[in-house]
């Protein structure tokens, strides 16, 4: 199911949907008999406790306020039956009748819940209580998400403050439940079955962390949870791997920022670097323009250096909430200006310059590139665009076939556009975010473009969207679609074979533009 009209990201009514998806898709994988039934059950259990007390503390006391007692009544009846099948199935395994009678009807009562609630219920809660004040329940429900308990309990009150406070007592035995049985360490994995074996056991590692759901916390706490990078470095620590991927150098350089303040700009040498000066490639790290940072985007900057032999330089741009849309494209335009003029003291060649990065890392190369086009100035060699956000809507049916993958669930996509574009309700039609309307003439300004997909990626189908738009225009394209693997995979070449070749493609890709000679 879906809503049938539009809503912000950040919308009460939005951010419950997204839930709804993420729940249908997990139990489409235990229905089509793929994946681990135990693990996905035990992921469902957790998405609906936290879900339903989330709408029991903020949502439905409202219903009653507005006279939608009837919704009210129907609403928490369905989600007490939801609550005693979440029980019966987090005492039993699957395989067990019990276990399969409960999750059959677990399934026919969620589904039928859900229609009501997007069909008829958040409608007409949307039209009563008025769209402006929408946003603020999200933030509500995502408060009461972070202190909802992860597991259910049927016999606790489903009133308003009442059950705050019981959810809040019963949160942490919950949590110590958990780390006891070692349920936690599989939360935050793909257990869809849907991933080949490195990129699972690389998933693996980065749930065995334990990170909370970014989605839910604000933007500070959620940038100290641990990333898939911190997964990767857990693989190879534990496979005796070096770590990280030595260069020649690694620098910080402050440079100025889009404001007139100061970016931090880290230069990556190659080792064993040809003499003379060498091509420069701008690689922008992803986030969502809210996480992350050029620690983050380590690994793939290093390989990116060993592999091209050109230095790469990856800017520190501000992020949102602090500085909203359109901030971080403003300090990537910076950062590639200044980096042209002074490529030299780099040790580069301006030249010799391409750009590229990863997810709203790769929105920003192609937006970037087209700014540059505007202003008249001289453009990259290359881009590369690595599983890039090129709508701020919805679009394809990877946004719900891939909306419970890991890392970039659907939750959390909403979750940064809900930060980056706060108060800026027009970054979702500016053509810097925009990138599959643009018209012909920008799209065949671009410069050789290679755009990378990937299998379990919310974003994959705008990806190969927009390779085909620009291949339609006359760009030299290649569109790239790795099967098996995740968002963010492609710095994880040290012990992901796909990785390493997407990679290698990358630097393919560059040297053919920024070869000497070219």
């Amino acid at each position: 199911m879906a809503l049938n009209y539009p809503a912000q990201p950040g919308d009460i009514d939005h951010l419950i949907a997204d839930d709804h998806t993420v729940v249908d898709r997990l139990f489409q994988h235990l229905e089509a008999g793929r994946g681990d039934r135990r693990v996905l059950t035990d992921q469902i259990i957790v998405e609906l406790s936290t879900h339903t007390v989330a709408e029991e503390v903020v949502m439905y006391p409202l219903w009653r306020t507005l006279g939608m007692d009837e919704f009210d009544d129907d609403a928490r009846q369905e989600h007490g039956d939801m609550k005693e099948l979440l029980a019966t199935l987090s005492k039993t395994d699957p395989g067990e009748d019990e276990f399969e009678k409960a999750l059959s009807e677990l399934i026919e009562v969620t589904r039928h819940h859900v229609e009501d609630e997007e069909q008829e219920e958040m409608p007409a809660f949307r039209d009563k209580v008025g769209a402006d004040k929408l946003a603020e329940l999200g933030k509500q429900v995502l408060a009461a998400k972070r202190q909802a308990p992860p597991a259910p309990h049927p016999q606790a009150p489903d009133e308003g403050k009442i059950e705050r406070a019981v959810g809040a007592l019963a949160k942490p035995v919950d949590a110590a439940k958990a780390a006891v049985t070692g349920k936690n360490k599989h939360l935050a994995t793909d257990a869809s079955g849907l991933l080949d074996p490195q990129a699972q056991a690389l998933v693996d590692a980065y749930s065995e962390l334990t990170p909370r759901p970014s989605e839910i916390l604000e933007p500070a706490e959620a940038r100290k949870q641990p990333a898939l990078g911190d997964g990767l470095k857990k693989v190879m620590r534990d496979r005796g791997i070096e770590y990280p991927e030595p260069v020649d150098s690694v620098k910080d350089v402050q440079i100025p920022d889009g404001a007139g303040g100061e970016q931090t700009l880290r230069v990556f040498t190659p080792a064993n670097a040809a003499e003379g000066t060498q091509p420069i490639i701008l690689w922008i790290h992803g986030g969502g323009w809210v996480l992350f940072d050029e620690d983050s985007y380590d690994s793939s900057c290093r390989g990116l250096a060993n592999k091209t032999g050109a230095i790469v330089v990856s800017p520190h741009y501000r992020l949102a909430p602090e500085y909203v849309f359109p901030a971080a494209h403003d300090d990537v335009l910076t950062a590639w200006r200044w980096t042209a003029a002074n490529a030299a003291q780099l040790g580069g060649d301006p030249s010799r310059m391409a750009i590229g990065g990863e997810s709203a890392g790769g929105t920003m190369a192609a937006a970037t590139t087209l700014q540059l086009v505007q202003a008249g100035e001289p453009l990259p060699a290359a881009q590369v665009c690595a599983y890039p956000l090129t709508t701020a809507e919805p679009h394809g049916e990877s946004m719900t076939s891939e909306a419970d993958g890991r890392p970039l669930r659907l939750p959390l996509l909403s979750w940064m556009a809900m930060y980056a574009f706060e108060g800026v309700p027009e970054a979702a039609t500016d053509p810097r975010i925009d990138l599959l309307n643009w018209p012909r003439e920008s799209l065949a300004s671009m410069p050789p473009t290679l755009v990378i997909t990937c299998e379990r990626d919310i974003l994959r189908d705008q990806g190969q969207e927009f390779a085909a738009n620009l291949e339609a225009a006359g760009v030299p394209t290649t569109s790239s679609h790795y099967q098996g693997v995740m968002h963010e995979f492609f710095g994880a070449a040290p012990v992901l074979d796909k990785a390493e070749q997407a990679q290698r493609e990358t630097a393919e890709h560059f040297g053919a533009a920024v070869a000497p000679g070219r």
